[in-house]
């Protein structure tokens, strides 16, 4: 959740080909400034709903807006060092304050908010990029970016407070809320339970090793205190481990990625069955914060990308965890299967323009299925009752591009079983988005 600004190799990364020479370096840049502003509205009307939970989406006709303003800030301290900080003000809440969808349809709205602006500082952060030889490749100035260049191989180190879908999990077509898609089972990887406070951002140390067709990722963060908390847990007695292996490729002379990752979490969390078995016995409704202890809980992800055309790309994602737990950070998602394609405009001559389509489907574990329909409440969901069903997602949208660094957005998403439940929807959300930046 979270904003998708490629802290890593992919991010700051090849502005080239590695097997191609780029005789336009540009200087190293000392410092620079970006920033960028964005305003999503979502609307949805009333739907079928016979009952209603504490983590349940309003079925009545519901609207909500999110702005966020955000700074880009970069130093460069010494060679290949750089210092990136990122202070933003935010506004506004999701759709029934950010519950009642296990796919979110907004990956702009946090877990937290305010009707008043209010500020934090989501990323603070130093990078270093240490060559290990290879063609010079050009980084162009942007957002958490300095001008310069690096070599083809290299070994990226980041340390500080970021996002881990800042650097893992990435993808060219489907990660960034403030430009492509918005629901956060597209964005991410929906069973990737990643190290985050309630606003997707944590401490943590990340190491990238890239040579040739191939980059290697391997990071260790901290968890929040409780899960789905706003405060992180700086003892380290709770922290996740994430490994990533990212191989590229050219298929007919268009380039592509495959990734495999996989991450373990070693936390204080509740297992559903705990929390079955002692509301049987008490008579109460299920809570996972009554059973909680120190467990490891796993999970792997499968994250593809392809060009096809100089205007179309498509994307898939594969996830999974253990679903005998409850959901520490992120979202209650047990197995996700997401795939898409991104076009460019040119073809109706709208060239800077971009449509996107996607689908979802997102499942439970049967233990989680258990806990649910006997009352439980997750981190989004909870309908205090439970008839089993995949939640089924569409997503369609279309960026306008109406000047130079400024876009404006139409976004659509059916969802079908909300929270995983036959017995209430479907839904249609329609959506805006303005997005500018410099």
């Amino acid at each position: 959740m979270a904003v998708m600004l490629a802290l890593g190799l992919q991010g700051i990364a090849l502005a080239a080909d590695a097997d191609t020479p780029n005789t336009d370096i540009p200087e190293p840049e000392r410092w620079n400034i970006h920033g960028q502003v964005t305003n999503v509205t979502q609307w949805h009307p009333s739907f079928h709903s016979p009952y209603s939970g504490t983590n349940s989406l309003t079925a009545d006709n519901n609207n909500k807006e999110t702005t966020d303003v955000t700074l880009y800030l970069g130093l460069r301290l010494w060679k290949g060092a750089e210092l990136y900080a990122n202070p933003e003000i935010d506004q506004g809440f999701g759709l029934s304050n950010t519950v009642g969808l296990a796919g979110f349809s907004s990956a702009e709205a946090y877990k937290v908010g305010k009707n008043a602006p209010y500020h934090k500082l989501p990323r603070l952060f130093l990078r270093q990029v240490i060559d290990l030889g290879g063609e010079q490749q050009a980084i162009e100035s942007g957002p958490n970016q300095l001008a310069g260049s690096h070599s083809a191989n290299n070994l990226t180190i980041t340390v500080g407070k970021f996002s881990v879908v800042d650097i893992f999990d990435t993808n060219t077509y489907a990660h960034d809320p403030r430009g492509d898609f918005l629901n956060w089972a597209v964005v991410d990887a929906g069973a990737f339970d990643y190290a985050a406070d309630a606003w997707g951002y944590t401490h943590g140390l990340a190491v990238e090793w890239t040579q040739s067709w191939w980059t290697l990722r391997g990071g260790l963060f901290a968890l929040s205190k409780e899960p789905n908390s706003v405060t992180i847990d700086t003892t380290w007695k709770q922290y996740q481990w994430v490994g990533e292996f990212e191989a590229r490729q050219n298929w007919f002379g268009r380039p592509g990625k495959v990734k495999l990752l996989a991450f373990a979490t070693r936390g204080k969390m509740g297992g559903y069955g705990d929390a079955v078995n002692l509301a049987q016995q008490t008579g109460n409704t299920p809570d996972t914060g009554l059973v909680r202890r120190l467990a490891w809980r796993p999970g792997i992800a499968l994250n593809i990308e392809q060009e096809v055309t100089d205007n179309l790309g498509i994307f898939a994602r594969a996830s999974m965890n253990d679903g005998s737990k409850e959901t520490f950070e992120f979202t209650d998602i047990n197995q996700s299967v997401s795939a898409g394609l991104s076009l460019k405009g040119t073809h109706w001559g709208r060239p800077n323009d971009t449509f996107g389509a996607a689908v979802v489907v997102n499942g439970l574990s049967g233990a989680a299925r258990q806990y649910f329909a006997a009352g439980g409440m997750g981190v989004l969901i909870g309908d205090g009752a439970l008839n089993y069903g995949t939640e089924r997602i569409a997503e369609l949208y279309y960026n306008v591009a109406v000047i130079k660094h400024l876009t404006l957005g139409l976004n659509y998403q059916y969802v079908v079983h909300p929270a995983y439940n036959r017995d209430r929807g479907p839904v249609s959300i329609v959506g805006a988005r303005i997005h500018a930046e410099f």
